[in-house]
């Protein structure tokens, strides 16, 4: 299933109808939507998200620092998930 993350509220519903599904997450970052908020409707027993974050990597940067901006914004992403998953003890 693929749900936004835009409205991460929707993931209460959505959690009650597909409990144990993972669920395709786009929007996070430039689209406006919230990591942690995501998280907190969303996860599961198995963490169950796969969350796209594509926009706010790829268009970090257009100058010649492309590849250092892009990697700093890919482990802000990347250090957030792994907070979450401890603090829910996922990992």
């Amino acid at each position: 299933y693929v749900v936004g993350a835009t409205k991460p509220e929707e993931f209460q519903n959505i959690r009650q109808l597909a409990s144990e599904h993972f669920l395709l997450v786009p929007g996070v970052g430039a689209q406006g939507g919230s990591l942690s908020a995501v998280c907190q409707f969303g996860l599961n027993s198995q963490c169950g998200l796969l969350v796209n974050s594509a926009r706010s990597i790829i268009y970090a940067s257009s100058g010649l620092d492309f590849a250092e901006k892009a990697r700093e914004e890919a482990l802000i992403l990347q250090q957030e998930m792994e907070q979450i998953l401890v603090a829910n003890q996922l990992i």
